[in-house]
């Protein structure tokens, strides 16, 4: 299998336009003592914009040959860290130790995956700046009452505020994916959603979403609701919604 064949199989898609980087970099606005964690960095386009004194750089990515390469070419003025691992399935509960900043142009094919992995971090995340494409970046901002409104920006939506900062075209990559991409901004938000509270509103989302078409009373049945006490129109379909309902569902529901 050959470079590019193998980059395509790991999503590894470069960005390789100065201008959309420094964009990126101005969103970032990478501050002294900042620490950074940054995924799948690639051939560092991005690493390079936050190599500044003062700044501390932890990178994973899948592709041994990159981090490789990484390693030779970043030795300051930045502190770096690069090791080799696929994020979905390493610890990071290095995160713990320091305010980190987390950064990255994500494979598409586990976008949602990677980024609903740090909802278990939110409360000692700075932010988070990720590339993603435009389609996933919509549904992760998605607002009550629309299409976008869906498991996905729900279960964010009660952890972080979302934000879509700009697009990015095709033409901004050195092999082209063959959709859009968006800029997206995650900062954390303070809630009182304790693990077994989380737990329950992810059931619960993924309930109320096994079939659109109807209500959240049909879809919620096997939860044994009392809905008198929830005061909460039982008529209205999963996208009608509000997080705070979602919440007040999960409060009261026992398996």
């Amino acid at each position: 299998m050959d470079s590019r064949n193998i980059r395509r199989k790991f999503g590894q898609n470069y960005l390789s336009d100065p201008a959309i980087i420094f964009e990126m970099g101005q969103a970032i606005s990478p501050q002294t003592n900042s620490n950074f964690f940054e995924i799948g960095p690639g051939m560092g386009a991005l690493t390079n914009v936050l190599n500044q004194d003062g700044i501390s750089i932890k990178a994973i990515d899948i592709d041994k040959n990159n981090i490789d390469y990484l390693s030779k070419r970043f030795t300051g003025p930045a502190k770096f860290e690069f090791f080799q691992g696929d994020i979905l399935s390493t610890p990071l509960n290095f995160l713990e130790d320091k305010k980190y900043r987390i950064v990255g142009n994500l494979p598409y094919n586990i976008s949602t995956q990677i980024i609903l992995k740090f909802i278990n971090w939110n409360n000692v995340i700075q932010d988070m700046h990720f590339l993603v494409q435009k389609e996933v970046a919509k549904k992760i901002n998605g607002t009550i009452g629309t299409k976008n409104w869906g498991k996905l920006s729900i279960k964010l939506s009660a952890f972080f505020n979302t934000q879509i900062l700009f697009d990015v075209p095709p033409e901004s990559f050195d092999i082209k994916p063959k959709v859009n991409s968006s800029f997206i901004r995650l900062a954390p938000k303070k809630n009182d959603i304790d693990l077994s509270t989380k737990n329950n509103l992810f059931k619960i989302i993924d309930m109320s979403f096994s079939s659109r078409r109807k209500n959240i009373k049909n879809n919620l049945k096997k939860a044994n609701l009392d809905w008198d006490k929830l005061e909460i129109n039982q008529n209205l379909r999963p996208e009608e919604v509000s997080l705070e309902n979602y919440i007040k569902i999960a409060k009261q529901y026992k398996e």
